[in-house]
């Protein structure tokens, strides 16, 4: 349901502009306040999960989810669905930030591996399906139902974790850090703020210019208030190691890299290529069935593989990928990008079992709650990241090389064709001084040209993530977990089932 969401909602954009009458910034900030919100928080209900525990914190986030699905799909504005979007993300927080922790609490040895196998599949199943379900959606019966559909799925989720999962959490966690919950969500916010305004407002201006400055200093004051807490929402000591920084860096560039750049491959296959939602989403299937079907052909031996060379290799296919998608002129069609999708698919598919290996491998067992959250905070932020920074991009050269093709600057319409695709220039030909055949042309050859400027971009940012997951990632960082011997295996065991007892929900003490 979560990870649906995310690309369930970029086939329906090009839809929500028309419907909406949204901007390509509104477009963009339908995306990324789910992802700032559920980035921002991810840490801080990771600690929460490991204090209150972790089934009470995924039935608050399920409850809360399907909750704000209902508002985004009754919302009448683009400000009311991107406020909802805002607390859907926190409700996505709390369901991301435990799934693996409960993955770690229920599972040990050759079961966690697995277990942890399914988990992956359940990522790339997602990735598969939102594309199509919601151009299925979108098409037939609005977009709006694309959100509708969370509220029974959550329900029934909702029952079936009172039911069945019983609520263990770390008797040494403490208090809430307050303190780096706000500085990581106001650093994380004026530096997106900035990448979204950055190409309309001039990225030398004072204000953009001093977004990044805030930015960088709620950071750095982000990193003084973790290094003086005793229990701090992010225990930087982790990044001591080599392998949880390796797994963190590629984690956020395949999120910048990878993850931020499909809504613009959907406004290429429906904005320029005139493509229906629907088959918009199909066109889609070639990254997103490798992504969901690569995991379970490679569970039998993705375990025997060093973690380096699977999360690298994964990450360097990514790249390949990207990268064969380049080149696009304004005569081609969807099959110029079909290679470099099914490469990327695969390997999407190698990189997100062995990012969850890497990130709860290298932590002890009565911190997966943490890890957990790190490593889907590095994830969600670098989306988000990406569909900022990558907007950025794509908007900028399509409105300089407009600019060239029709011999003076037309902010306001390279805007509209950033959201709409070339034919709204037709509409605005009169007023930039040209034919509308002109104008076409000018939008068409902008928005080739921006979208293969971003595909030129976006590989050395998953590349420089592959490059560094094979230099980090060491398997002598890895903690032996519960599993790897009798005794530790008893141990883990003992320590959920009295955890279980002591905080059994009233479903689970009736079963």
């Amino acid at each position: 349901m979560l990870l649906v969401d995310v690309t369930i909602v970029q086939v329906a954009l090009p839809t929500m502009h028309r419907v909406l009458d949204a901007s390509f910034s509104d477009l963009q900030w339908v995306i990324d306040a789910y992802g700032l919100s559920l980035s921002a928080v991810l840490l801080t209900t990771g600690a929460l999960a490991d204090r209150f525990g972790r089934q009470r914190l995924f039935a608050f986030g399920t409850a809360l989810f399907a909750m704000s699905s209902l508002v985004c799909g009754l919302s009448s504005t683009p400000t009311m669905l991107i406020a909802a979007r805002a607390v859907q993300g926190i409700g996505g927080a709390a369901m991301f930030a435990t799934s693996l922790a409960l993955i770690a609490q229920e599972f040990h040895g050759a079961a966690r591996a697995t277990a942890i196998a399914a988990w992956g599949s359940t990522v790339g199943a997602a990735v598969a399906v939102g594309p199509l379900l919601g151009g299925a959606i979108t098409s037939g019966i609005g977009w709006e139902w694309i959100f509708f559909v969370n509220v029974p799925i959550g329900a029934v989720t909702l029952a079936v974790v009172i039911w069945r999962i019983p609520n263990v959490r770390d008797p040494g966690a403490r208090r809430v850090d307050f303190a780096g919950l706000a500085t990581f969500s106001g650093a994380l916010l004026l530096m997106l703020l900035a990448m979204v305004r950055g190409a309309g407002d001039g990225w030398t201006s004072p204000m953009i210019l001093g977004l990044f400055a805030s930015s960088a200093f709620l950071f750095a004051l982000f990193v003084v208030v973790e290094l003086a807490q005793e229990r701090p929402m992010l225990d930087l000591s982790l990044f001591s190691k080599p392998s949880f920084t390796g797994v963190s860096v590629a984690t956020f560039a395949i999120g910048v890299g990878m993850f931020g750049l499909l809504p613009y491959l959907t406004f290429y296959l429906q904005n320029y290529l005139g493509y229906s939602p629907f088959m918009g989403g199909v066109y889609l299937l070639p990254a997103t069935v490798m992504a969901f079907a690569v995991p379970l052909a490679t569970k039998s031996v993705s375990e025997r593989i060093p973690p380096a060379a699977a999360l690298g290799g994964g990450l360097a296919i990514v790249t390949v990928g990207i990268t064969l998608m380049a080149g696009l002129s304004t005569s081609s069609t969807w099959t110029a990008l079909l290679a470099g999708m099914i490469l990327a698919g695969i390997g999407m598919g190698i990189s997100n079992p062995a990012i969850a290996r890497v990130a709860l491998g290298v932590v002890t067992h009565e911190r997966s709650g943490m890890a957990s959250g790190i490593s889907n905070t590095f994830r969600v932020a670098g989306q988000a990241t990406g569909v900022a920074l990558l907007g950025a991009l794509f908007r900028g050269r399509l409105g300089t090389v407009m600019a060239d093709r029709l011999g003076h600057n037309v902010p306001g319409l390279a805007v509209a064709v950033a959201a709409g695709g070339p034919r709204v220039a037709a509409r605005a030909a009169s007023g930039v001084g040209a034919t509308g055949q002109h104008a076409v042309a000018a939008a068409s050859a902008g928005f080739v040209a921006g979208t293969n400027h971003i595909l030129v971009i976006a590989p050395f940012i998953v590349g420089l993530g592959a490059v560094l997951a094979l230099v980090l990632v060491r398997k002598k960082d890895f903690v032996p977990g519960p599993g790897t011997a009798g005794t530790a295996q008893v141990t883990g065991r003992a320590q959920a089932a009295e955890g279980a007892r002591a905080e059994r929900s009233p479903g689970s003490r009736a079963q």
